[in-house]
């Protein structure tokens, strides 16, 4: 018999939908309950394609005899931690301060009113290396409710009290003094943390386990920008960056075969990966190798962005345009999945055996048999061994054993001199077997797909899109963000009351947006303005702000809140101030604000913008390398504003040549606004009339090239405008 996440739409959700614990989503109606019964609230914080949610899902939740214990002494509520980051940052917050580390799944022990009094991640089933097992650990939970409640209840007030004065004192802080010395202190600290922790022989930073953390490329990469690609400081940046990328897309956490990445790598070589596929690393990881085409020329990158985009368009993209969230780590073995759904969105597939990467794996035996004449070139160029190529300590569990994980371990160049190729010749072989295999690979049971369609990811992948448009010069990387763009605000925005809502899957969900949500869409917006010169899009982005920053801005101290206040199940509203596997809601605003107040000369924007950079100044001053997007906002308030303004039809040739000249190299940020008729023009001259007098010259495409709101003559030939930039 199913509880009550059977009603629910989250993939997460409907996957404990049949467990035997009683399970409720987050809602009144399980609070009340906790009330009414005085029992405290066991909270399990996940997601749909989290391999240790699913391990402690089949050792505990799927358990009659653990489910029994939950069922009598606990009130049991299920989160999907991307339909609801609100009340994932709260608890997540608690257990990291309590334990000193943070994960998925989360387990936390509230009161009726949802204060936290215990927490912890993933519990084993029973007693191991001096840990207690989880049944253990609820029986002893229950015992303490029952003789010492007193104490857990004023432990979960007092942390609530400790947490709510540690966040307020990290934005307490007074006003800088001077920005541009702090700043310029600040970039220094965290260039100098990027150059000491770079990993020399694998790229990256750090030891194991290593995550494409997409915004530390974006520091660096605007260090290059600021300080100069041919500076000192500028090339080395932009050498961290680059081969970083180019170890990633050699090795097994990039999918040689599907393409696009996986959520991160086990070891420090990026070989073993966590094999799930998210959204927001595609997209961000696709902005990442753009400025480093744009920063070197080499169209090496150019080709690792179209390859997440191939998988984004094939496997992430819904009918009607939006974008899914993400594919799991897990799948069901081939042998067992008779039982098992072919691309299942609701459980784990069945009864089907799973096992992690098992979509993604190959034994020496079948690629000799699927490639044939070819298999020797390409185990070669992949270092496939007829035992499997993963060394047992980086395989505890077993799941890997006689299977290969595809990893590139020579340049094409060796490979193709080994077999007597040339260059030409060797990547055609290796794009056809790529070919063959994704053909084979397409029959397998494939991993579940978590089709929400969420808000904050689409925002990231429309920016990714946009972005590709125009420095690939592929206008259909545009028409698909405008797809999705147009999807959101159909089916995700309150057109009467200007509110975002989180996320949609067959309709739209309960949950109204956050800040995030907020953030990387007027970021996606603005950028796919540039890329189209749609007007439309800029003012949603305008419009966006303005509820952003009525709902979501703390007047007080500055800086976005990650929820809207008014929510009574939110016991403390947080702000991010750590830019992680996604940038931190404000990190994106403060650019997103200074953006807008370069294309609207509004000053106001440009206030605000600055102060959510000044909000964060203890961060980011004492630990830069924690908040890498912040200080890219921050660059961005220190430099003067800089606009490109084009005149012209976009359809014709030499409108074309002018906008492609602004995204040949990695340079100072520029707004790219255009004019390109009169209701263009109209509207400008209400907005910004700086603007409104600009004309196309002798009836050619026109740019004129601003520094805060002050413009060179104007320019019509490609040249002319690169020789000025």
């Amino acid at each position: 018999m199913s509880n009550a996440l059977a009603a629910e739409k989250s993939p997460y959700l409907l996957q404990h939908a049949d467990n035997p614990v009683h399970w409720q989503p987050w809602g009144e109606a399980a609070f009340a309950q906790a009330r009414a019964e005085q029992k405290p609230i066991f909270l399990s914080i996940g997601y749909s394609t989290c391999h240790w949610c699913h391990v402690m899902a089949h050792e505990s939740f799927e358990d009659p005899a653990t489910a029994a214990i939950l069922n009598e002494g606990f009130i049991s509520i299920k989160v999907d931690r991307e339909e609801r980051p609100d009340v994932d940052k709260v608890y997540m917050t608690y257990v990291q301060a309590m334990t000193g580390h943070g994960g998925w799944p989360l387990s936390a022990w509230l009161t009726p009113d949802l204060k936290p009094f215990y927490g912890g991640t993933y519990f084993p089933p029973d007693d191991r290396h001096g840990r207690m097992g989880f049944p253990a650990l609820l029986r002893a939970i229950m015992r303490g409710w029952r003789d010492e409640r007193d104490k857990l209840v004023a432990e979960g007030e007092r942390a609530i009290a400790t947490l709510r004065e540690h966040c307020e004192a990290k934005t307490s802080a007074p006003a800088v003094d001077d920005l541009a010395v702090a700043g310029g202190t600040a970039f220094e600290r965290g260039f100098q943390h990027f150059y000491e922790a770079f990993d020399p022989a694998h790229g990256g930073f750090g030891s194991a386990p290593k995550f494409p953390r997409a915004s530390n490329l974006d520091f660096l990469f605007r260090c290059a920008a600021v300080q100069g690609v041919a500076s000192e400081t500028g090339a080395e940046a932009v050498r961290l960056a680059t081969a970083t990328l180019r170890r990633m897309a050699a090795g097994g956490i990039h999918d040689h075969v599907g393409g696009g990445y996986h959520r991160y790598s086990v070891d420090e070589a990026w070989f073993v990966p966590h094999f799930e596929k998210m959204l927001y690393d595609q997209a961000q990881i696709t902005v990442n190798c753009l400025e480093a085409r744009q920063a070197t020329g080499d169209e090496r990158y150019a080709w690792m962005a179209r390859d997440i985009l191939d998988y984004v368009r094939r496997d992430l993209t819904s009918p009607a345009g939006g974008f899914y969230t993400a594919e799991d780590a897990d799948s069901p073995l081939p042998e067992s999945a008779g039982s098992a759904k072919a691309h299942g969105t609701g459980d784990k597939g069945g009864h089907a055996e799973q096992a992690e990467g098992a979509f993604y794996v190959w034994s020496a035996a079948e690629l000799r048999d699927v490639l044939g004449a070819e298999a020797e070139f390409f185990l070669a160029h992949f270092g496939v061994q007829e035992g499997g190529n993963v060394e047992a300590a980086q395989d505890p569990h077993h799941e890997f054993t006689g299977k290969n994980i595809l990893a590139q371990r020579r340049s094409l160049g060796e490979t193709a001199k080994q077999f007597g190729l040339d260059p030409e010749e060797a990547n055609d072989r290796l794009l056809a077997t790529l070919d063959r295999l994704r053909e084979v690979r397409a029959r397998r049971p494939r991993p579940l797909l978590d089709d929400k369609v969420v808000t904050a990811g689409n925002g990231l992948m429309i920016s990714a899109l946009a972005r590709a448009a125009v420095v690939l010069g592929e206008p259909a990387h545009a028409a698909a963000a405008g797809r999705a763009a147009a999807f959101l605000r159909r089916e995700l925005f309150d057109e009467a009351r200007g509110v975002l809502f989180r996320s949609w899957r067959v309709t739209r969900g309960a949950a109204e947006g956050f800040a995030e949500d907020y953030a990387y869409l007027i970021q996606g917006l603005l950028d796919l303005y540039e890329a189209t010169f749609d007007l439309g899009w800029l003012q949603w982005a305008e419009r966006l702000q303005v509820t952003m920053d009525e709902r979501f801005w703390d007047e007080a101290r500055g800086g976005y809140f990650n929820s809207a206040a008014g929510d009574p199940s939110i016991v403390l509203r947080l702000k991010e101030d750590y830019d992680g596997a996604e940038p931190a809601p404000s990190s994106v605003a403060a650019m997103n604000l200074l953006r807008l107040a370069a294309m609207l000369n509004h000053d106001a924007l440009a206030q605000r913008g600055r102060r959510a950079v000044e909000a964060f100044h203890a961060q980011w001053s004492g630990t830069p390398q924690a908040l890498p997007a912040m200080l890219c906002a921050l660059a961005l308030a220190l430099e003067p504003s800089r606009q490109v303004v084009l005149v012209g039809d976009p359809a014709r040739e030499d409108f074309q040549a002018l906008g492609a000249v602004l995204h040949e190299r990695l340079g100072p940020r520029r707004s790219v606004l255009a004019i390109t008729g009169e209701s263009d023009r109209v509207w400008w001259t209400q907005r910004a009339p700086w603007v409104a007098d600009m004309k196309a010259i002798d009836g050619k495409s026109t740019a004129y090239l601003c520094e805060h709101f002050t413009c060179q003559a104007p320019v019509t030939q490609p040249e002319e405008l690169r020789r000025l930039l």
